[in-house]
């Protein structure tokens, strides 16, 4: 009797550990079985279809992000401009202003020149006059005009500068430098000059500049 007991012991957890391994076994080979290969190649599809749009979003931002500096950076560089031409010199150089001319068509004003483009070549920016309408990163349709900010002539008007132009930029992909499409960025900036003029006692008229 007690022989058989001890050989039950001893039987009993070597056969509990055996059918633990086998039944271990198979239930791994079932999991695995469950898995058919093509869904690997799915997952892998997958990922490339959600990585290629994740790239084209990074890359897409990027570029519109370059994009809007430029466009800060000529409206400072107008700014820049405006802020000197409406400044008189010291009453010693008999206040006077840089520009002498009211109005500038073309990029070779004095205001430009000393002051517009070297805003622009700090960032790298063109600073010549657009050879044609496909140029591209060059200045087109400059306007610089010193008189009357608002011309229909309200009682609020003000005598000011005004600059404006349009740069043609070119938007291509980061670190591939395709171009995808033309962008006209507009500048348009006015600021009111320091002397306002006085309505003349006679006439009551006023003149700007």
């Amino acid at each position: 009797m007690g022989e058989n007991r001890y050989t039950l012991l001893t039987v009993a957890p070597k056969r509990c550990s055996q059918a633990f391994s086998e039944g271990y076994e198979v239930t791994r080979k079932r999991s695995r079985g469950a898995r058919p290969n093509g869904e690997r190649g799915t997952e892998i599809l997958e990922f490339a279809f959600v990585f290629t749009l994740l790239a084209a979003l990074a890359l897409a931002i990027m570029a519109f992000a370059r994009a809007y500096n430029v466009y800060q950076t000529i409206n400072r560089a107008a700014r820049e401009g405006a802020r000197v031409a409406a400044l008189p010199s010291s009453v010693y150089d008999g206040n006077t202003f840089i520009d002498g001319s009211t109005t500038y068509t073309a990029p070779d004003s004095p205001i430009f020149t000393d002051y517009v483009a070297p805003a622009l070549q700090a960032a790298n920016l063109g600073t010549s006059a657009c050879a044609s309408s496909t140029s591209i990163n060059c200045i087109a349709n400059y306007n610089e005009q010193i008189g009357w900010l608002d011309p229909s002539g309200t009682t609020d008007n003000q005598c000011g500068v005004s600059i404006s132009f349009t740069y043609p930029y070119q938007l291509s992909i980061p670190f591939i430098g395709a171009g995808i499409g033309t962008l006209n960025l507009k500048a348009d900036v006015q600021m009111r000059r320091e002397d306002q003029p006085t309505t003349d006692s006679i006439s009551g008229a006023t003149t700007c500049p």
